[in-house]
C-alpha cells in the first residue's frame, strides 16, 4: 500500500504508470506502508 506524502491518502491507481500525481492534493511523492512488527534478530 502506497501513500501520498503530503495528505497521506492511500494510492489507487497503478504505479507503473508515468507522471502519477495524488487525486487529492496533486503531490507526486509517494511512500510505502511498512507493517508495525519487530523483529528479533540472535546472534551467534
Amino acid at each position: 500500500m502506497y501513500r501520498c506524502w503530503k495528505c497521506h491518502e492511500p494510492m489507487k491507481a497503478n504505479l507503473n504508470s508515468v507522471g502519477l500525481q495524488c487525486e487529492r492534493c496533486g503531490s507526486k511523492i509517494f511512500y510505502k506502508e511498512r507493517p508495525n512488527i519487530t523483529k528479533v534478530v540472535r546472534s551467534k
